[in-house]
């Protein structure tokens, strides 16, 4: 499963990528709102730091105006993943944008009805909200689950990037569901490589070895 990160923050992004195991970036108007940059600055600024797909959202409601944004996003960087609402001017527009090679992200999708209508569009990646179903107390991982074997039974290409991410446990969920990505917060992503039992084990062995090495001096 590849991991991408949901944010536009740079520092979030330059932390991370050091790693190695970030595949990818997903942004939306608001979180670039918050960095103080132009929209396209910002894109091309994240494309500098992650290799790999980076989601650009269009913020019109009707498909000509959404395919015109479109294009002016892919044209920002190779990397550079168009995102287009899961409406019908959205499923229009990634009709034709897929139709001349550009990739497009399908968002804000809640059910598998919906996400067949995307694949179907020819979108290249599907992001259902799973995380905000949780929220209402509906099931999000099931909804993952239920899209990839949709996926499978009819060899769409559409990978499922499982959105909304709030902690470890959706992220150990949808892996499991199946889902080809994950995009979550920087936060989650650094809690990922947390146990307490890791913590308390690193610390015995290092205790063990400094005895170890005390013995010998001694000795």
């Amino acid at each position: 499963m590849k991991i991408f990160l949901d944010t536009a923050n740079l520092d979030d992004l330059r932390e991370a990528a050091p790693f190695g195991i970030v595949d990818g970036v997903t942004t939306n108007p608001s979180l670039i709102a918050k960095e103080g940059r132009s929209n396209a600055e910002q894109i091309r600024a994240i494309c500098e730091i992650v290799d790999g797909d980076v989601s650009a959202e269009v913020v019109s409601t009707e498909a000509e105006e959404m395919i015109r944004e479109g294009r002016e996003l892919a044209a920002i960087h190779s990397n550079v993943v168009v995102k287009c609402p899961l409406i019908p001017e959205g499923i229009k527009a990634t009709k034709v944008l897929s139709s001349e090679g550009i990739r497009v992200n399908v968002t804000l999708c809640f059910s598998a009805s919906q996400a067949l209508l995307a694949a179907k569009a020819g979108a290249y990646i599907i992001s259902p909200f799973m995380g905000r179903l949780d929220d209402i107390s509906s099931d999000g991982t099931e909804l993952i689950r239920e899209i990839v074997a949709i996926y499978e039974n009819y060899d769409f290409a559409t990978q499922v990037l499982a959105a909304s991410i709030r902690g470890p446990l959706q992220v150990k969920d949808v892996a499991l569901a199946g889902s080809h990505i994950a995009t979550m917060p920087a936060k989650v992503f650094h809690q990922l490589f947390k146990h307490p039992l890791t913590d308390i084990g690193l610390e015995q062995f290092l205790a063990d070895y400094r005895k170890t090495l005390s013995e010998v001096s001694v000795g």
